[in-house]
C-alpha cells in the first residue's frame, strides 16, 4: 500500500514568534504554509475523498433508519479515508450480506465525530480506535463486540518514529522539534507521547517546537518520511502492516520508542442495540475465518480472527487518561486539548 489518499491535514500547532524553542505556547501555523504542505504531500496521492459523510447507500429518512434492511456502520479513521474504504468495504459487505441487511458506511474526519454518531443512535456497529472504544463504553456505555487476533494477539503498541536518516534516537531527541499526532483521542497516536512527556513534567506545548494533527497514522508516517515532521507516534497495526507491504513510507522511517500492549482497537455496538442483532453480529464476526470467503477478507487486513474482547485489556488506557486529567486539573505542564 505505497500511495495515500490525501495529504496531511487538521491543525497545527507552534511557537509564537520571538519566544524560545521551549516556550509553552502555540499558534495556529498560517494557512500559505499548510497549502504547500499540502500541494507537497499530493504528490504521490491518489484522488482526496471527503470525509464529511461517505456512505454506500442512499441515505435513509429517520424513521426509516432503524430498518431491519438497514445496516449502519461506521469505521474509524485510524488510516487515511480512502484506504479505509478499500479495505474495509469487503469486510462490511460480508457482514450485510452474512445478515441479509444493507450497509451504510459512515465516515467521519474525527474519532469524537464517530463517537458522536453512536451517542446520537445512528450506528449499529462501529470499529474504534481504543481510546474512543474507552471513552464511548464509560460515557455512552457501548459494548465490546469483538476484537480482532493480529499476529497471535489481540493487542498492539504505540511506535514512534522519526525519519531514516535521522541522527535521533530518543524522545528527549525531538525535544525542540516538530512532532505529529494522530488526533487528540487517539490512543498510540496522541495519548502515550502526551503521557510520557507528562511523566517527565512537560507537554506537547512545551517540548516540541511545534505539532500537528493529521487524522490517521498513515499520514502520519508519510509526514515523517517526507520530511515535513521530524517525528511521529503511530499505532505498531498500521506501521507493521504497511511494512509487510513493503511500503517506501516505512522504509523511510525507522522505530525509536515501543510502547507497552495495550487492547487492540475493537467492534463495538451501541447501548441500546438490539440483544438478537448483537448476538448474530458477534456469531459473523467470530465465525468468519472460518469460511473461504471471509478468512481471505481477514487476510487482506491482516487479521488472522476475531474473538471476544475483554473490557479489562483497556484499563491501562484508563490510568493514562486519569493521570492526564489530573494534571490538567492540578499539575504545572500539563497538556491542552487531550482525548
Amino acid at each position: 500500500m505505497p500511495t495515500l489518499p490525501h495529504p496531511v491535514r487538521g491543525r497545527e500547532t507552534g511557537k509564537r514568534r520571538g519566544r524560545p524553542a521551549r516556550a509553552a505556547a502555540c499558534a495556529c501555523v498560517c494557512v500559505a504554509a499548510l497549502a504547500v504542505l499540502a500541494g507537497c504531500l499530493r504528490r504521490e496521492t491518489v484522488k482526496r475523498v471527503d470525509l464529511q459523510d461517505v456512505e454506500q447507500a442512499p441515505a435513509l429518512p429517520p424513521q426509516a433508519s432503524d430498518s431491519s434492511s438497514i445496516l449502519r456502520v461506521a469505521i474509524a479513521s485510524m488510516i487515511s479515508p480512502n484506504n479505509t474504504r478499500l479495505l474495509y468495504k469487503d469486510l462490511v459487505d460480508y457482514i450485510g450480506r452474512r445478515l441479509g441487511r444493507k450497509v451504510i458506511l459512515k465516515q467521519r474526519r474525527t474519532y469524537g465525530e464517530v463517537n458522536e454518531l453512536l451517542a446520537r443512535d445512528e450506528l449499529d456497529l462501529a470499529f474504534l480506535c481504543s481510546a474512543p472504544y474507552v471513552e464511548a463504553r464509560d460515557k455512552l456505555g457501548v459494548r465490546l463486540l469483538a476484537v480482532p487476533v493480529v499476529r497471535g494477539q489481540a493487542v498492539y503498541k504505540c511506535y514512534i518514529i522519526v525519519r531514516a536518516r535521522s541522527t535521533i534516537s530518543t524522545l528527549e531527541g525531538l525535544r525542540g522539534k516538530k512532532f505529529a499526532f494522530v488526533d487528540p483521542m487517539s490512543n498510540t497516536g496522541y495519548l502515550v507521547p502526551t503521557y510520557l512527556l507528562v511523566l517527565r513534567g512537560e507537554s506537547p506545548e512545551s517540548f516540541f517546537a511545534s505539532c500537528t494533527y493529521t487524522g490517521s497514522h498513515d499520514n502520519s508516517i508519510q509526514a515523517v518520511a517526507e520530511g515535513f515532521a521530524d517525528g511521529a507516534a503511530v499505532d505498531s497495526l498500521t506501521y507493521d502492516f504497511l511494512q509487510t507491504r513493503g511500503s517506501p513510507l516505512v522504509r523511510s522511517t525507522r522505530v525509536i520508542y515501543r510502547s507497552g500492549w495495550f487492547g487492540i482497537p475493537p467492534f463495538v455496538v451501541p447501548a441500546k442495540i438490539d440483544p438478537a442483532l448483537e448476538t448474530k453480529l458477534r456469531a459473523v464476526l467470530v465465525s468468519m475465518h472460518q469460511d473461504a470467503r471471509g478468512k481471505e477478507i481477514l487476510g487482506r487486513l491482516d487479521i488472522e480472527r476475531f474473538i471476544a474482547g475483554d473490557d479489562k485489556a483497556y484499563d491501562a488506557i484508563r490510568r493514562m487518561k486519569a493521570l492526564l486529567k489530573d494534571k490538567a486539573r492540578h499539575g504545572p505542564g500539563s497538556p491542552r486539548g487531550h482525548g
